[in-house]
């Protein structure tokens, strides 16, 4: 996954000193590029333009497919334990939707070494059948045989979006930088619209036609969009044509201060925040939410993930993206303590998920913008991969732990599992916000500055 930080020639003159960050900004320039000569060539990049626009469009409609129907889990989750598995315990089923996250993660860490060398030839057209086929044979599986749905959607499932999802976004960094984020918002925001209309179409797909077809439907949906894909998205720099997965992860984005508080602030983050995704139609109808409302919520929360994908993209593109997540984060632990929470009502349920779905989605843009702008571009597909790593184990474990916090749908065990995900999102804001402190210079300094008074008047009085 290599992102092109280089900037159009004539953009900045290049003996213009270096301006600081604006008050309460990330200082977020990697030292290494901090200390180039200011004569140094910057290489072009079209930041737009007709190519630039339809690899957007394709990797959209690559995102719409495979992390969309993982937005989209949730109406999964629902018939699974009504209907498809009821003899599972609600852990055991959420760990098949979490599991395509883990891999999306996990795997993209390696697709991304492959990517650099070969770009998206090979693992654009691979990760499209592998979905499709996917789909298929989950539309074959059948009733309390719930190693068939780990194999088919969770296992081969993951494998093929690991494969999608990860070149369609490294791929971005070929076209654009100054609106990179703006980019990455609009492109993560094709998950968020799967993550609207699936749910809607199996809602009413199934009892029309049942599961089987359900399923085969969507499958031939996605190879639409999947066939789009193939044909926009395309790489524009040269590519190594070698494949070294020694540098597949580069642990030495931890002895920076900033890159650790930032990955331990992502675990945390994102082991609560698939949580609403996948249990708040549950809660819906423990809390005697009319079944038309309550099917809806997820398309509802997957509806607001899309201004929640590209206006943070566009703000980070101005103030730094860390400005924008850290406060994202802070209001997604309010909403889910104290909105989701004391919820009992169908338009307090509705708010909540409208509300959170607006801020939460947000997570998964910036961050890997976020990583962006403090790694050197050489190596920061490795280093982002280290990231997606500890990301991954969050979201393997996280809605597996809500299910197993969940054993009984009753208001004690709904109560815990809420507190449980808000807790999490609030420990990974203060993380965050800590990396913004480390990376401020200029609030390292207004910090440090009653200390400085202090000595001095300390000094002086001797």
């Amino acid at each position: 996954m290599s992102v092109d930080d280089a900037e159009k020639r004539g953009h900045m003159e290049q003996d213009s000193p270096k301006s600081e960050a604006p008050e309460g900004q990330a200082d977020t320039t990697d030292p290494s590029v901090a200390e180039a000569p200011p004569s140094q060539e910057l290489e072009y990049v079209p930041d737009g333009g007709k190519g630039a626009w339809m690899v957007v469009v394709g990797s959209c409609m690559a995102l719409f497919a495979s992390a969309g129907m993982t937005n989209a889990y949730g109406t999964f989750q629902d018939y699974y334990e009504a209907t498809l598995l009821p003899s599972s315990p609600s852990s055991s089923i959420s760990l098949i939707g979490s599991l395509q996250v883990f891999s999306l993660y996990l795997l993209g860490t390696f697709t991304g070494r492959i990517f650099d060398a070969y770009g998206t030839k090979y693992l654009i057209p691979t990760g499209s059948f592998i979905c499709v086929f996917a789909m298929m044979m989950v539309s074959l599986c059948e009733k309390d045989q719930a190693y068939q749905l780990f194999l088919s959607q969770g296992v081969l499932f993951g494998i093929g979006i690991a494969l999608l999802f990860s070149p369609s976004l490294a791929v971005l960094g070929h076209w654009f930088r100054k609106r990179r984020a703006l980019a990455i918002g609009l492109t993560t925001g094709g998950s968020a619209t799967g993550g609207i209309i699936m749910p809607i179409i199996l809602e009413q797909l199934i009892p029309v036609v049942g599961f089987g077809w359900a399923c085969r439907i969507v499958a031939f949906i996605l190879m639409a969009c999947l066939v789009v894909s193939c044909l926009t998205i395309r790489t524009r720099l040269p590519l190594s044509g070698r494949i070294s997965f020694r540098t597949a992860i580069d642990f030495g984005g931890f002895k920076d201060p900033r890159y650790t508080l930032a990955t331990i602030g992502s675990f945390l983050l994102f082991y609560g925040f698939l949580i609403p995704y996948f249990y708040i139609q549950l809660y819906a109808k423990y809390r005697g939410v009319q079944p038309h409302i309550a099917n809806y919520l997820l398309a509802i929360l997957n509806a607001m993930n899309i201004p929640s994908r590209i206006i943070p993209g566009w703000l980070a593109d101005k103030t730094g993206p860390l400005n924008v997540m850290v406060p994202a984060a802070a209001i997604s632990a309010i909403l889910v303590l104290g909105l989701w929470l004391p919820s009992k009502s169908a338009g307090a349920i509705i708010a909540f998920a409208a509300l959170y779905g607006l801020v939460a989605g947000s997570f998964v843009s910036l961050l890997p913008t976020y990583i962006a702008t403090i790694s050197p571009r050489e190596v920061y597909g490795a280093r982002l991969g280290s990231v997606y790593i500890f990301v991954g184990i969050a979201t393997l474990v996280g809605t597996p732990t809500g299910g197993a916090l969940l054993k009984v749908h009753d208001e004690q065990h709904f109560r815990d599992l809420i507190i449980f995900c808000g807790v999490m999102i609030a420990a990974g804001t203060v993380v965050l916000t800590l990396a913004g402190v480390v990376g401020s210079r200029r609030l390292q300094r207004w910090i440090r500055r009653p200390w400085r008074r202090g000595a001095g008047a300390h000094e002086q009085s001797e």
